[in-house]
């Protein structure tokens, strides 16, 4: 690392020019400036972004930044950064919480519903799942919601910044460095300074980032042979786990039959995920892969590196891991300067629903919601800011509303939900979009445990941060 390393910063706010095209992002004191002065106004509130009255394109010297993304089922992250000759300096850091768990399970609520009224006395409808055929490359709602989302916000980062490239993880590992029946050692691209990311990545997930024996998280976890290789066992992936510093110690060479004996539950169940097969990571890296292609359709430069990469990245800067310190460290860098303390949270609320009734347990019309949304001027999910002179409200509370025809509207601010906000006291931050944002502090320094000492097999900690 260079001097100035895991410095923090402040996140950029995002500059338009006159006509609207991006130009490379500012500090925050910059803005203020411009805006005091009356050469920018304001053109959205999160993220930021102004826009010059007096600049163009053609009169300005735009670097460019790049956009790397760490893909997850959960959260997905992206890093808005520069890069000179390999030396990256994070700008902005957005994590995407996605609801595709949400969506799962009202298709299922959805189906349960429809289940139930053919079974009833009802009039016979015959199912018609037999002669619905899907299109290549189809995939679930659930895993086409996080694809489209982060494809989405791919698009908006491209309207507010000179967007050059973007990085992303097409893989969690390289399965073909991790198959049944070829010894470790035999793969090429796993000799050097990249030797073993990709295995500690799998079995990081394979595993749950957690001690297979005791099942604490959060700690350093070493590689540890089910089978003793003093006794025979192999390196093979189907012999590898993850053990904390303490079990590792305490197993050493002994055979995880004797180990566990008293405990032959636990026992059955690490022997059966032990010899689980790669089906599971081709269907986690199935949405990467759809991400990949949707990007390459929209014209940017797409580079691309496995989950090993950026793991074994982030041990060489030092990085705490996070979901956007995992985007800024995607591909291929020589060091990290700088990263922003804050991360905007943007989780995925949606826009509301078509249905206009609200069903029983028995999927029958239960309340009939309002046809109109808009109700004094505001509709849910729009970020406001009240400023309630008087009363047990008193105060400026901003955040995402809730709208009511009666005009009391609650707030929900990042300290928690105000009810009962008369409309009168509600002004407009920005129209509701889709999506609910918060901020967060980013991971530092001192979130990193300190590094381990290798277990008595040998086997260092494959990595010293929560895994």
């Amino acid at each position: 690392m260079s001097e100035g390393a895991n410095r923090e910063v402040h996140p950029a706010v995002f500059v338009l020019d006159a006509r609207g095209h991006p130009l490379d992002p500012c500090h925050p004191a910059r803005a203020r400036r411009l805006l005091a002065a009356g050469r920018a106004v304001v053109v959205r509130h999160t993220p930021f972004v102004i826009r010059l009255k007096d600049r163009s394109v053609a009169d300005s010297t735009v670097a460019g930044v790049q956009v790397g993304i760490d893909p997850g089922s959960k959260h997905t992250g992206l890093a808005v950064f520069t890069d000179r000759d390999g030396s990256r300096a994070g700008r902005y850091a957005i994590q995407l919480d996605h609801r595709g768990a949400l969506i799962r399970d009202r298709l299922a609520s959805r189906a349960a519903y429809r289940r139930g009224r053919r079974s009833r006395n009802l009039r016979y409808r015959s199912p018609r799942f037999l002669n619905r055929t899907k299109p290549k490359g189809w995939l679930a709602p659930s895993l086409r919601h996080r694809v489209d989302t982060t494809v989405s916000w791919v698009a908006r980062l491209t309207r507010w910044a000179p967007v050059a490239a973007v990085h992303v993880e097409r893989v969690s590992f390289d399965t073909h460095a991790l198959s049944a029946g070829k010894p470790l050692e035999g793969v090429e691209y796993q000799q050097g300074t990249l030797a073993g990311c990709e295995v500690r990545e799998y079995l990081l997930a394979k595993w749950g980032r957690a001690c297979a024996y005791c099942g604490v998280s959060g700690v350093p976890l070493n590689l540890d042979h089910i089978h003793p290789r003093s006794q025979g066992g192999s390196d093979r992936i189907s012999n590898l786990t993850l053990a904390c510093i303490r079990c590792n110690q305490a197993k050493n060479a002994t055979p995880v039959e004797e180990f566990l004996k008293g405990r032959p539950a636990l026992l059955a169940r690490i022997l059966g995920q032990a010899k689980a097969p790669l089906h599971d990571a081709a269907a986690v890296n199935a949405t990467r892969w759809a991400l990949w292609r949707a990007l390459e359709a929209t014209g940017l430069p797409v580079h691309t590196a496995s989950g090993g990469r950026t793991k074994w990245n982030r041990s060489r800067t030092g990085a705490p891991k996070s979901h956007t310190l995992d985007a800024l460290h995607v591909g291929e860098l020589e060091n990290v300067t700088a990263w922003p303390s804050t991360v905007l949270v943007v989780t995925a609320t949606g826009r509301g629903t078509y249905a206009r009734t609200i069903p029983d347990r028995y999927g029958f019309p239960r309340l009939v919601r309002p046809r109109t949304k808009l109700h004094h001027g505001f509709q849910t999910g729009d970020l406001v800011r009240a400023n309630v002179p008087a009363g047990k409200k008193a105060g400026v509370h901003a955040g995402r509303v809730l709208v009511r025809s009666s005009g009391s509207f609650d707030i929900t601010t990042r300290h928690g939900r105000v009810t009962g906000i008369n409309h009168r006291h509600v002004r407009h931050l920005q129209r509701a979009d889709g999506y609910g944002y918060t901020t967060q502090k980013e991971a530092n320094q001192n979130d990193r445990p300190s590094r381990a000492r290798p277990g008595l097999d040998g086997h260092p900690a494959p990595d010293s941060s929560p895994a």
